[in-house]
């Protein structure tokens, strides 16, 4: 009997070891695996690079106190600032930490600047900005919010897509608009490229701040560093996490030089955010990352994905409703509850997970080959076929 809380519904399935886009069971069975740590192991399993980088600092020094300077965070943070719209970067552990800082800031700012009163942030009902007692509030979702009153105050809600109450729901309290440009957990659905330019002109007006929570979708995830790029908008403040560590805990908080002035030395801290081990990793990651035409190739073999994933939509239209996102954040949204299909593909040994509104979320490594594409088509067309 498990000595775990039942906090997790777990498959009845464990791993012995991984390799690239492939996970080894402890039963001796092969899977494809288009979960990666829901999006977190950017560079598949077992990287050689990343373990080199890990092997290769851990004989070094593994943590030291923030009280210090952290030369490989100094170095993480100066390459983060020089290819986004950032000026400043606090590390943190992870997606959660840092859409917790993202509030912080937020409302710190204009704490600094004679404001206090404007401290209230405004998302888009039933987001995700994970799963602290802020972070659930911030979602609007009765689900993820029952039974952890009080409620945590300062949080607005608008709806997906609803223009008119996005506007209404602004005032004169409202610091900042936070919104993922790729809602992950919500079902995959893309904020399109106008949207997010009337919104940053919106914020502009009102004189608030744009939050764009880059957790999931970042880190080249989409085919570009940020997924917000395509857009061309310049945010104040995004919070990251998940494939910046390729499976190491590494979390941060990308800010404007405007509110980082608000941030002065005690107004927050992480213990273990920002550690040598961690920043190595980091840095290791972006090595990859930032390689010429690294993200060019996400974009070209996404549009094959997409492509085949449309063609099986077209032949299965009673099946498949959409094919939903952007890059390798892919969703399969059904006509019907997806459990029973996502267990069809495992069985059929391609991992994936669920999202809402029926939706198969799908998320490859970034340097996914276009044979395992392949195989991955093959086995939801099977899996189609015997579900029609």
């Amino acid at each position: 009997m498990s000595a775990l809380a039942k906090n997790y519904n777990r498959r009845k399935i464990a791993f012995k070891r991984g390799k690239g886009s492939f996970l080894y069971s402890t039963n001796g069975k092969k899977y494809l695996d288009f979960v990666q740590g829901i999006a977190v192991n950017s560079l598949g399993h077992s990287n050689p690079y990343l373990i080199r980088a890990i092997n290769k600092q851990a004989k070094k020094v593994w943590h030291v106190s923030n009280a210090f300077i952290i030369p490989e965070g100094e170095k993480l943070a100066k390459r983060l600032t020089q290819k986004t719209f950032a000026d400043y970067v606090i590390f943190q552990n992870s997606g959660a930490e840092a859409t917790e800082a993202a509030i912080k800031v937020a409302r710190r700012y204009f704490y600094s600047i004679g404001k206090p009163n404007k401290n209230r942030i405004l998302c888009v009902k039933n987001s995700f900005h994970g799963r602290t007692i802020a972070a659930i509030f911030a979602s609007g979702s009765k689900k993820m919010t029952e039974g952890f009153g009080p409620k945590v105050a300062g949080f607005d809600h608008f709806v997906f897509g609803n223009h008119k109450s996005l506007k209404k729901k602004i005032t004169k309290n409202t610091a900042a608009i936070m919104v993922e440009p790729i809602m992950g957990e919500g079902g995959i659905k893309v904020i399109p490229d106008w949207c997010l330019k009337e919104i940053r002109k919106l914020c502009n007006k009102k004189k608030i701040l744009l939050i764009l929570d880059e957790v999931q979708c970042g880190i080249g995830r989409s085919g570009n560093f940020f997924a917000f790029e395509k857009s061309k908008v310049k945010p104040d403040i995004v919070p990251i996490a998940k494939g910046i560590g390729g499976g190491f805990p590494i979390g941060a908080l990308l800010i404007t030089k405007k509110v980082a002035t608000a941030m002065v030395p005690g107004t927050h801290g992480s213990t273990f955010g920002g550690n040598p081990l961690a920043m190595s990793v980091g840095n290791a990651v972006l090595d990859q990352i930032f390689k010429k035409g690294f993200l060019k190739s996400i974009k070209k073999i996404s549009k094959y994905f997409f492509n085949e994933l449309n063609k099986i939509k077209n032949d299965y239209p009673k099946l498949v409703k959409e094919v939903r996102g952007v890059g390798l954040l892919i969703g399969l949204q059904l006509f019907n509850d997806q459990k029973k299909f996502i267990q069809k593909l495992e069985n059929n040994n391609l991992l994936t997970i669920r999202a809402a509104e029926n939706v198969v979320r799908i998320l490859p490594p970034l340097n996914v080959k276009k044979s395992e594409i392949n195989l991955a088509i093959k086995i939801i067309r099977k899996v189609c076929k015997e579900c029609k």
